[in-house]
Protein backbone atom coordinates (compact mmCIF):
# COMPACT_ATOMS: atom_id res chain seq x y z
CA UNK A 1 0.00 0.00 0.00
CA UNK A 2 2.73 2.49 0.67
CA UNK A 3 4.30 1.77 -2.48
CA UNK A 4 0.92 2.11 -4.33
CA UNK A 5 0.19 5.68 -3.08
CA UNK A 6 2.87 7.37 -5.29
CA UNK A 7 0.74 10.71 -6.58
CA UNK A 8 -0.52 8.90 -9.52
CA UNK A 9 -1.43 5.96 -8.04
CA UNK A 10 -3.50 8.01 -5.20
CA UNK A 11 -6.27 8.58 -7.90
CA UNK A 12 -6.77 4.57 -8.67
CA UNK A 13 -7.77 4.45 -5.36
CA UNK A 14 -9.86 7.51 -5.81
CA UNK A 15 -11.76 6.54 -8.89
CA UNK A 16 -12.16 3.09 -6.70
CA UNK A 17 -13.80 4.36 -3.92
CA UNK A 18 -16.18 6.53 -6.49
CA UNK A 19 -17.23 3.26 -8.43
CA UNK A 20 -17.70 1.49 -5.04
CA UNK A 21 -19.88 4.73 -3.89
CA UNK A 22 -21.74 4.32 -7.38
CA UNK A 23 -22.53 1.17 -7.28
CA UNK A 24 -24.23 1.90 -3.51
CA UNK A 25 -26.99 3.88 -5.24
CA UNK A 26 -30.25 3.38 -6.64
CA UNK A 27 -29.97 4.82 -9.68
CA UNK A 28 -26.13 3.90 -10.24
CA UNK A 29 -25.37 4.06 -14.08
CA UNK A 30 -23.42 0.51 -13.92
CA UNK A 31 -22.47 -1.95 -11.12
CA UNK A 32 -18.59 -2.60 -10.00
CA UNK A 33 -18.81 -5.47 -7.26
CA UNK A 34 -15.12 -5.00 -7.38
CA UNK A 35 -14.76 -1.48 -6.36
CA UNK A 36 -14.95 -1.34 -2.79
CA UNK A 37 -11.97 -4.01 -2.30
CA UNK A 38 -9.84 -2.22 -4.95
CA UNK A 39 -9.90 1.23 -2.93
CA UNK A 40 -8.96 -0.64 0.09
CA UNK A 41 -8.69 1.37 3.29
CA UNK A 42 -7.33 4.86 1.62
CA UNK A 43 -9.55 5.31 -1.41
CA UNK A 44 -12.54 6.46 0.89
CA UNK A 45 -10.46 8.68 2.88
CA UNK A 46 -9.05 9.91 -0.63
CA UNK A 47 -12.65 10.65 -1.56
CA UNK A 48 -13.86 12.44 1.67
CA UNK A 49 -11.14 14.80 0.97
CA UNK A 50 -12.43 15.64 -2.64
CA UNK A 51 -15.87 15.83 -1.37
CA UNK A 52 -15.18 18.15 0.95
CA UNK A 53 -13.81 20.70 -1.85
CA UNK A 54 -16.27 19.48 -4.07
CA UNK A 55 -19.34 19.87 -1.67
CA UNK A 56 -18.46 22.97 0.49
CA UNK A 57 -20.38 22.91 3.86
CA UNK A 58 -20.85 26.87 4.23
CA UNK A 59 -21.30 28.07 0.65
CA UNK A 60 -22.98 27.07 -2.88
CA UNK A 61 -21.11 24.55 -4.64
CA UNK A 62 -18.87 25.87 -7.63
CA UNK A 63 -16.55 22.61 -8.68
CA UNK A 64 -18.09 20.03 -11.16
CA UNK A 65 -19.63 17.66 -9.03
CA UNK A 66 -16.73 14.77 -9.10
CA UNK A 67 -19.52 11.38 -8.38
CA UNK A 68 -21.44 12.48 -10.72
CA UNK A 69 -18.40 12.67 -13.33
CA UNK A 70 -17.05 9.80 -12.77
CA UNK A 71 -20.13 8.13 -12.87
CA UNK A 72 -20.80 9.41 -16.38
CA UNK A 73 -16.78 9.12 -17.52
CA UNK A 74 -16.88 5.11 -16.12
CA UNK A 75 -20.46 4.14 -18.14
CA UNK A 76 -19.71 6.34 -21.31
CA UNK A 77 -16.27 4.08 -21.53
CA UNK A 78 -18.12 1.11 -20.48
CA UNK A 79 -20.28 1.21 -23.14
CA UNK A 80 -17.29 2.73 -25.86
CA UNK A 81 -15.50 -0.94 -24.64
CA UNK A 82 -18.39 -3.26 -25.45
CA UNK A 83 -19.66 -1.58 -28.72
CA UNK A 84 -15.84 -1.96 -29.87
CA UNK A 85 -15.62 -5.39 -28.72
CA UNK A 86 -18.87 -6.25 -30.88
CA UNK A 87 -16.88 -5.99 -33.76
CA UNK A 88 -15.47 -9.33 -34.63
CA UNK A 89 -12.47 -7.94 -36.64
CA UNK A 90 -11.57 -5.85 -32.91
CA UNK A 91 -9.69 -8.16 -30.92
CA UNK A 92 -7.70 -6.71 -28.69
CA UNK A 93 -8.53 -4.06 -25.81
CA UNK A 94 -6.01 -1.96 -24.07
CA UNK A 95 -6.15 -0.31 -20.81
CA UNK A 96 -3.32 2.00 -20.43
CA UNK A 97 -2.88 2.80 -17.58
CA UNK A 98 -5.44 0.30 -16.00
CA UNK A 99 -5.25 1.70 -12.15
CA UNK A 100 -7.86 -0.18 -9.95
CA UNK A 101 -10.08 -0.54 -13.41
CA UNK A 102 -12.38 -3.74 -12.53
CA UNK A 103 -13.66 -3.75 -16.26
CA UNK A 104 -11.91 -7.27 -17.13
CA UNK A 105 -13.90 -8.73 -13.91
CA UNK A 106 -17.44 -7.44 -13.93
CA UNK A 107 -18.06 -7.09 -17.99
CA UNK A 108 -18.91 -10.47 -19.95
CA UNK A 109 -16.93 -10.15 -23.51
CA UNK A 110 -16.54 -11.99 -26.28
CA UNK A 111 -14.50 -14.97 -26.84
CA UNK A 112 -12.44 -13.25 -29.24
CA UNK A 113 -10.86 -10.49 -27.46
CA UNK A 114 -7.62 -10.04 -25.81
CA UNK A 115 -7.76 -7.61 -23.15
CA UNK A 116 -4.13 -6.05 -21.78
CA UNK A 117 -3.96 -3.80 -18.62
CA UNK A 118 -0.68 -1.92 -18.49
CA UNK A 119 0.66 -0.24 -15.49
CA UNK A 120 3.44 0.20 -12.89
CA UNK A 121 4.40 -3.27 -11.23
CA UNK A 122 3.25 -1.97 -7.70
CA UNK A 123 -0.24 -1.49 -9.09
CA UNK A 124 -0.74 -4.56 -10.86
CA UNK A 125 0.85 -6.52 -7.51
CA UNK A 126 -1.53 -4.51 -5.64
CA UNK A 127 -4.79 -4.97 -7.76
CA UNK A 128 -4.15 -8.94 -7.88
CA UNK A 129 -3.87 -8.99 -4.49
CA UNK A 130 -6.97 -7.55 -3.44
CA UNK A 131 -8.73 -9.64 -6.47
CA UNK A 132 -7.47 -12.60 -5.64
CA UNK A 133 -9.77 -15.63 -6.14
CA UNK A 134 -11.42 -13.37 -8.93
CA UNK A 135 -11.00 -14.87 -12.00
CA UNK A 136 -11.45 -11.74 -15.43
CA UNK A 137 -13.82 -12.75 -17.43
CA UNK A 138 -11.92 -12.25 -20.63
CA UNK A 139 -8.58 -14.15 -22.22
CA UNK A 140 -6.85 -11.34 -19.71
CA UNK A 141 -3.04 -10.06 -19.88
CA UNK A 142 -1.02 -7.87 -17.53
CA UNK A 143 2.06 -5.88 -18.80
CA UNK A 144 3.92 -4.65 -15.33
CA UNK A 145 5.87 -1.81 -17.06
CA UNK A 146 5.79 2.15 -16.33
CA UNK A 147 4.18 3.92 -19.52
CA UNK A 148 7.21 6.65 -18.99
CA UNK A 149 9.82 3.34 -19.43
CA UNK A 150 11.56 3.38 -23.25
CA UNK A 151 10.51 -0.39 -23.61
CA UNK A 152 6.54 -0.43 -22.52
CA UNK A 153 5.61 -0.74 -26.26
CA UNK A 154 7.96 -4.04 -26.74
CA UNK A 155 6.53 -5.05 -23.30
CA UNK A 156 3.03 -5.41 -24.58
CA UNK A 157 4.02 -6.68 -27.55
CA UNK A 158 5.59 -9.27 -25.70
CA UNK A 159 2.74 -9.97 -23.70
CA UNK A 160 1.12 -10.64 -26.46
CA UNK A 161 -0.64 -7.85 -28.89
CA UNK A 162 -0.42 -7.62 -31.85
CA UNK A 163 0.28 -3.93 -33.70
CA UNK A 164 -1.16 -5.24 -37.53
CA UNK A 165 -4.34 -6.12 -36.39
CA UNK A 166 -7.11 -3.70 -35.08
CA UNK A 167 -6.73 -2.60 -31.43
CA UNK A 168 -9.31 -0.61 -29.16
CA UNK A 169 -7.02 1.68 -26.67
CA UNK A 170 -8.49 3.27 -23.26
CA UNK A 171 -6.52 6.01 -21.88
CA UNK A 172 -8.72 7.02 -18.69
CA UNK A 173 -7.79 9.06 -15.73
CA UNK A 174 -4.01 10.11 -17.84
CA UNK A 175 -3.41 12.97 -19.99
CA UNK A 176 -4.04 15.77 -17.53
CA UNK A 177 -1.75 14.38 -15.29
CA UNK A 178 1.23 14.59 -17.64
CA UNK A 179 3.14 17.33 -19.30
CA UNK A 180 1.96 19.02 -22.50
CA UNK A 181 5.07 16.87 -24.10
CA UNK A 182 4.17 13.92 -22.32
CA UNK A 183 1.12 13.80 -23.89
CA UNK A 184 2.40 14.63 -27.61
CA UNK A 185 4.69 11.36 -27.13
CA UNK A 186 2.02 9.20 -25.59
CA UNK A 187 0.10 9.68 -28.38
CA UNK A 188 2.47 9.33 -30.83
CA UNK A 189 3.59 5.98 -29.09
CA UNK A 190 0.12 4.84 -29.00
CA UNK A 191 -0.22 5.65 -33.17
CA UNK A 192 2.98 3.90 -33.81
CA UNK A 193 1.71 0.50 -32.63
CA UNK A 194 -2.19 0.81 -33.80
CA UNK A 195 -3.31 -0.47 -37.12
CA UNK A 196 -5.55 1.59 -39.01
CA UNK A 197 -9.24 0.56 -37.98
CA UNK A 198 -8.54 1.14 -34.21
CA UNK A 199 -10.14 3.13 -31.75
CA UNK A 200 -9.51 5.34 -28.78
CA UNK A 201 -10.93 6.76 -26.15
CA UNK A 202 -9.60 9.28 -23.17
CA UNK A 203 -10.51 11.87 -21.31
CA UNK A 204 -9.34 15.11 -21.40
CA UNK A 205 -9.64 18.48 -19.90
CA UNK A 206 -9.67 22.06 -21.49
CA UNK A 207 -6.91 24.86 -20.75
CA UNK A 208 -9.10 26.78 -18.43
CA UNK A 209 -9.55 24.15 -16.09
CA UNK A 210 -6.17 24.00 -15.04
CA UNK A 211 -6.16 28.31 -13.83
CA UNK A 212 -9.53 29.39 -13.12
CA UNK A 213 -9.88 30.79 -9.81
CA UNK A 214 -13.35 28.69 -9.01
CA UNK A 215 -11.53 25.54 -10.18
CA UNK A 216 -8.34 26.22 -7.24
CA UNK A 217 -10.65 24.12 -4.33
CA UNK A 218 -10.01 20.72 -6.32
CA UNK A 219 -6.85 21.76 -7.92
CA UNK A 220 -5.19 22.21 -4.53
CA UNK A 221 -6.58 18.85 -3.46
CA UNK A 222 -4.69 17.13 -5.76
CA UNK A 223 -1.88 19.18 -6.06
CA UNK A 224 -1.27 18.37 -2.39
CA UNK A 225 -1.46 14.82 -3.53
CA UNK A 226 1.61 15.38 -6.02
CA UNK A 227 -0.39 15.36 -9.25
CA UNK A 228 -1.54 18.26 -9.98
CA UNK A 229 -3.35 18.81 -13.24
CA UNK A 230 -0.79 19.94 -15.94
CA UNK A 231 -2.15 19.56 -19.13
CA UNK A 232 -4.83 20.80 -20.89
CA UNK A 233 -6.14 21.64 -24.59
CA UNK A 234 -9.39 23.54 -25.82
CA UNK A 235 -8.98 21.75 -29.37
CA UNK A 236 -8.95 17.91 -28.34
CA UNK A 237 -10.25 16.76 -31.92
CA UNK A 238 -7.03 18.88 -33.45
CA UNK A 239 -4.91 17.36 -30.84
CA UNK A 240 -5.30 13.32 -31.69
CA UNK A 241 -5.72 14.40 -35.52
CA UNK A 242 -2.32 15.31 -35.34
CA UNK A 243 -1.74 11.72 -34.32
CA UNK A 244 -4.09 10.02 -37.01
CA UNK A 245 -7.11 9.50 -35.16
CA UNK A 246 -10.32 11.46 -36.34
CA UNK A 247 -12.08 11.59 -33.03
CA UNK A 248 -15.29 13.04 -31.56
CA UNK A 249 -14.87 15.23 -28.20
CA UNK A 250 -18.11 15.15 -25.95
CA UNK A 251 -18.42 17.32 -22.77
CA UNK A 252 -20.84 15.25 -19.90
CA UNK A 253 -24.11 16.30 -20.12
CA UNK A 254 -24.04 16.69 -23.93
CA UNK A 255 -26.06 13.91 -25.65
CA UNK A 256 -24.59 10.59 -25.14
CA UNK A 257 -22.86 11.56 -22.75
CA UNK A 258 -25.20 12.47 -19.51
CA UNK A 259 -26.97 9.72 -18.59
CA UNK A 260 -29.40 11.94 -16.99
CA UNK A 261 -26.78 12.98 -13.98
CA UNK A 262 -24.79 15.60 -15.24
CA UNK A 263 -26.30 18.41 -12.72
CA UNK A 264 -24.75 21.14 -14.26
CA UNK A 265 -25.00 23.66 -17.49
CA UNK A 266 -23.41 23.01 -20.60
CA UNK A 267 -21.67 25.89 -22.20
CA UNK A 268 -21.34 26.10 -26.05
CA UNK A 269 -17.65 25.17 -27.42
CA UNK A 270 -17.56 29.18 -27.97
CA UNK A 271 -17.91 30.26 -24.61
CA UNK A 272 -14.32 31.48 -23.61
CA UNK A 273 -12.59 31.12 -19.45
CA UNK A 274 -15.26 28.26 -18.44
CA UNK A 275 -13.87 24.83 -17.33
CA UNK A 276 -14.63 22.14 -19.46
CA UNK A 277 -13.62 18.59 -19.91
CA UNK A 278 -13.84 15.97 -23.05
CA UNK A 279 -14.62 12.33 -23.40
CA UNK A 280 -12.62 11.95 -26.90
CA UNK A 281 -13.40 8.63 -28.67
CA UNK A 282 -12.39 7.51 -32.51
CA UNK A 283 -11.04 5.87 -34.78
CA UNK A 284 -6.94 5.83 -36.53
CA UNK A 285 -6.68 6.57 -40.15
Amino acid sequence: MTDLLNPVERTALLTAALRAAETLREDRLYEDPYAARLAGEAGPQLLAEVHTATFPPDRPRSLPSTPDYNAIRTRFFDDFLVGAAQDRQMSQIVLAPSGMDSRAYRISWPDHIRYFEVDRPAVLDFKSGRLQGVAPRVAHRTVAVDLTADDWESRLIDAGYDPTLPSTWLLEGLLYYIPEPDTHRMLERVAAITAPGSRIAADVVNAAALSLPHMRGLLDVFANWGCPWLFGTDEPEDLFDRYGFSVEAKQPGEPGADFGRWPDPVPPRDVKNVRRVFFVHGTRR
